[in-house]
């Protein structure tokens, strides 16, 4: 029986969109999950160039109907297929009778093809809602519905069960061999040797986990046993054979078994025997107070101050203060106390150079200007006063943190005795200054793939490497593994109390979307008011097959559980303050890996040759040879993810930091010197150029503070064919807010945000009519427009709608004060009428909204990781007077300066900072309006 057709599961509206556009024909439709009604569906159907899109709808006894449409009765049918049939005959109340099914394309299997690495597995058939329905047809001979059966019921089981390594091997079984045991059976074979095989071979892991253990018990049983004791028979049995099949195991199993029970009674005998004979009295433990971190010693940085005058700046810490010494004196010749430092100014003309400014006694501040032997001292040199202002700082609550992100393919190989230098973010790249390395992060998150370690055990390891390294004994806050994709959140023990509603989620992306060998895990929780998101994922290998990653981004991103559930419509990337995405992304060298015409390169039809190389089609020796030069720009003109990227196929609006360290995949194991570019296999040679694949980026709500502080990869640690990469991050925060004037005080004060106007435009074939959510922290519900008062669908393929503010709600904050509100961001999203569906969401920081006169905004829309349209408007955030008091954060106190305009030493006010209001400039990265099809051109630049 074949699953029908026309049931595309839960693509997305855009995907949908297309599929029709291409059949090109009136009447050709499609049915689809719905992606506001969980278990309704979504009939799509396409009708003079526009598609029409009607909600199926399942009732309390499970029979299902269109939405009913005014005028028309509504009808009941038990499946999809016959609600189809019924709906292909005219005058049902739809625009136009169901004619042609757009067919569901076939998947080409998901196999890990280059086995570099994956685990094995069968393909497993994608499951289907039981009210979806069959086509008839005939049953072929000798059929048997019972794996059918079989692996309907694991399916129901393998999202609830913890066991989802050994899902991949049951599927297996399930797939190809369920069958052949009963045919065995009856042929008088006395045993299930399928079943066992599958068994042996799913178990086969817990060989070495209980040598290990056996071998560690025995050794502990004999320290307590008399001298002459024998060695465990069992024991013997266990190492003379290495036979991996079920009865060892079970026997290893019963001897593990029966020294747990015997041990402890074993030793307690010891113990007191030992007591008693030789009188001895058992001391008393002390437990000591707990470690404490290492203070920070004095750090000294010689620089130039002026034309050429040498100085040597010394930072405190500790005691807060800044000397600056002339080369060669014994005393200073100033200093500054913290709380005198008013200003950094980092030039970006100059990477190395930075102003301070400082008030004196005179009130008159003093600003100076140093020069460091490079950029990343003084990067360390901002690190430190930043460092000393926090803790200086008397607040309650912290302004500013910083975060560690790990990632690391481990090769399924146990890691080295130390990460010290991954921990410390040492080793390529732009990394940490020794003067900073070992300041402890306040949040470490560890992403690895490939892991084989077992998930206490990992975890205990990383905290015990952090114990030793900066002496504070981190605070587990989560730990989500799917197979040997794991993520780890540690942060320090006085933040444990800061983080709150921490979830969980993991998404599997191997075979059929079935098996965990490929996936992600993420972590979501809130920090005091700011919220992050954490999703470290493994990616398909291969370098042909970049689709298929796509692929895994948009599921990931579809399917991942985190964050508030009362913003499960919205993008995933939208609904956090902070979100972080790293691990083992796969994306290679697009540059002729394969062979091609002669002077091409896969992929490069119609693009530029990245600057500086010449020859479009080169050898692995020409790769070797650029990495070994270091000219990785050449190379990553060619990255699949940056092309990806470029096309708006994955991680839009992501920002990742400027990579300066060689490609960290595929080693040699073992050194870190030589690429193994050759991986030999039964079906010949496959070639695997240095790529990097190993990646970490992000993506923050609008005018919040992120700083990526360093990017890098270790040169130590060589027992994978991956070398672990970090970045490292200076993130703003905001804690709960406390109005200075307590409610019910006096008169209560309301501040108000006002529309004018918001105009959208929607990539899109349909013409519903469609209304706008506003969500927001600042909210005390969701709030909803009218529909849109405008509408035009002129140009094909695009819908521009608009509203005027009679039709926009007037949203008022649940606290007015100038200081709450200016953190404070909007979610939108636009839905249709009809289908409840969204059409795109966007994020609006209500920062550079507030004031008496509205200012316009402008913004792209998201939906399902694409971008579906852009969004303008005019809106103002109207703020009471008394509620207008505000104070400079901690990171504010830094700013940048383009061009050198300053004398070395002047004395002068302050750098004016920016006003608070919004930069009018085009969105970054928005198209060039160069066609009037271009959406954004259409309705930025006007275009009626």
């Amino acid at each position: 029986m074949a699953a029908a057709s026309w049931y595309h599961r839960d693509i997305s509206r855009v995907v949908a969109e297309e599929l029709l556009a291409r059949a090109g024909r009136d009447g050709s439709f499609l049915v689809r999950d719905s992606e506001s009604v969980a278990g309704a569906f979504a009939l799509c159907l396409l009708f003079q160039r526009h598609v029409h899109t009607y909600r199926i709808l399942p009732d309390d006894e499970g029979l299902l109907s269109v939405q009913t449409i005014q005028g028309i009765q509504a009808q009941c049918f038990h499946t999809l297929p016959d609600l189809i049939c019924a709906y292909q005959h005219p005058n049902n109340g739809l625009v136009t009778p169901l004619l042609y099914p757009v067919h569901r394309a076939r998947r080409a299997p998901d196999e890990d093809s280059d086995g570099e690495d994956g685990r094995g597995g069968g393909h497993t058939a994608s499951t289907v809602p039981a009210t979806v329905g069959t086509w008839p047809s005939a049953p072929t001979a000798g059929q048997t519905h019972i794996p059918q059966q079989l692996h309907q019921r694991l399916q129901e089981q393998i999202h609830s069960s913890p066991a989802s390594d050994f899902m991949g091997f049951v599927a297996e079984y399930l797939n190809h061999h369920v069958q052949l045991d009963p045919e065995a059976l009856s042929l008088g074979h006395p045993q299930l040797r399928h079943l066992s095989t599958a068994l042996a071979t799913a178990c086969r892991p817990l060989h070495s986990e209980i040598d290990f253990t056996l071998a560690g018990l025995e050794t502990l049983a004999r320290v307590f046993d008399p001298p002459a004791s024998p060695r465990s028979p069992a024991r013997e049995q266990a190492l003379l054979t290495g036979d991996a099949d079920l009865e060892l195991l079970l026997h290893k199993i019963s001897t593990v078994n029966h020294l747990l029970s015997l041990l402890e009674k074993k030793v307690l005998k010891s113990l007191q025997e030992m007591v008693s004979r030789h009188d001895l009295e058992l001391p008393s433990v002390a437990t000591g107070p707990p470690p404490s971190a290492k203070p920070l010693a004095v750090q000294s940085f010689e620089v130039k101050a002026g034309k050429s005058q040498r100085v040597v700046l010394l930072v405190d810490v500790e005691a807060g203060t800044v000397a600056v010494t002339k080369r060669g004196s014994g005393s200073p010749e100033e200093v500054i106390p913290q709380d005198k430092i008013l200003q950094l100014i980092k030039y970006q003309s100059v990477q190395s150079k930075v102003r301070l400014v400082w008030a004196r006694e005179s009130q008159k501040s003093l600003g100076r200007d140093f020069i460091f032997p490079s950029a990343r001292k003084r990067e360390a040199f901002c690190q430190l006063l930043q460092l000393m202002k926090i803790q200086h700082s008397n607040l309650d609550e912290p302004e500013l943190i910083s975060v560690y992100i790990g990632t690391w393919n481990m090769g399924s190989t146990p890691p080295p005795r130390s990460l010290a230098s991954w921990l410390t973010s040492r080793g390529l790249g732009r990394t940490q200054d020794e003067t900073t390395a070992c300041i402890p992060h306040d949040i470490y998150v560890i992403g690895t793939q490939e892991n084989s370690l077992g998930d206490r055990e990992w975890v205990e390891f990383l905290r015990a490497s952090l114990k030793t390294l900066m002496a504070i004994d981190y605070r587990v806050v989560a730990l989500q593994c799917l197979w040997s994709i794991k993520i780890v959140v540690l942060v320090k023990p006085e933040h444990e109390r800061r983080i709150s509603h921490v979830h969980t989620s993991s998404v599997k992306t191997g075979i059929a979307n079935t098996l965990g060998n490929k996936g992600a895990v993420g972590v979501s929780f809130l920090f005091n008011g700011t919220s992050f998101g954490f999703i470290n994922c493994h990616l398909t290998s291969g370098s042909e097959k970049t689709h298929r990653r796509n692929q895994n981004y948009s599921d990931i991103l579809h399917s991942l559980v985190l964050g508030d559930k009362r913003l499960g419509g919205f993008d995933l990337t939208l609904r956090f303050t902070h979100l972080f995405w790293f691990g083992d992304l796969n994306y290679r060298l697009d540059m002729g890996v394969e062979v091609g015409p002669p002077g091409t390169t896969p992929g490069s039809a119609g693009r530029e040759e990245p600057p500086g190389l010449t020859n479009p089609s080169p050898s692995p020796q020409d790769i070797l040879a650029r990495v070994t030069k270091k000219e990785f720009q050449a190379l990553l003109a060619v990255d699949q993810l940056n092309l990806e990227r470029e096309k708006n196929k994955v991680f839009l609006r992501f920002s990742e930091g400027d990579i300066s360290f060689p490609p960290t995949y595929r080693y040699e194991r073992g050194s870190r010197d030589t690429y193994v570019w050759q991986k030999f296999k039964p079906t010949g040679v496959r070639i695997n150029v240095p790529s990097w694949c190993d990646r970490i980026l992000w993506k923050s709500h609008p005018e919040t503070h992120l700083v990526c502080n360093s990017y890098g990869c270790t040169d130590d640690i060589v027992t994978s064919d991956h070398s672990p990469v970090f970045a490292t991050f200076e993130v703003g925060v905001t804690s709960q807010f406390v109005p200075k004037e307590a409610p019910g005080s006096g008169p209560e004060a309301l501040a108000c945000i006002e529309w004018e106007s918001i105009e959208v435009i929607l990539k899109t074939t349909s013409r519903s009519k469609c209304y706008i959510e506003f969500h927001s922290y600042c909210l005390e519900e969701m709030q909803r427009s009218g529909e849109n008062t405008f509408q035009n669908c002129d140009i094909p393929g695009f819908l521009k709608l608009g509203w005027s503010a009679k039709h926009l709600p007037v949203l008022n904050p649940i606290l007015p004060d100038l200081e709450y509100l200016g953190d404070q961001h909007l979610l939108l999203s636009i839905k249709g009428v009809e289908s409840c569906e969204s059409y795109g969401e966007c994020c609006i920081a209500l920062r550079s909204m507030i004031g008496s006169t509205a200012q316009q905004f402008e913004t792209f829309l998201f939906h399902r990781g694409e971008e579906t349209g852009s969004m303008r408007g005019w809106m103002r955030v109207r703020v009471p007077t008394e509620r207008c008091s505000t104070r400079e954060r901690l990171y504010e106190w830094i700013s940048f300066e383009e061009e050198e305009d300053a004398e070395p030493v002047t004395e002068a006010p302050l750098r004016p900072k920016p006003a608070l209001q919004r930069l009018r400039s085009r969105p970054r990265s928005l198209p060039e309006a160069t066609d009037y099809t271009n959406p954004a051109y259409f309705i930025f630049e006007g275009i009626p």
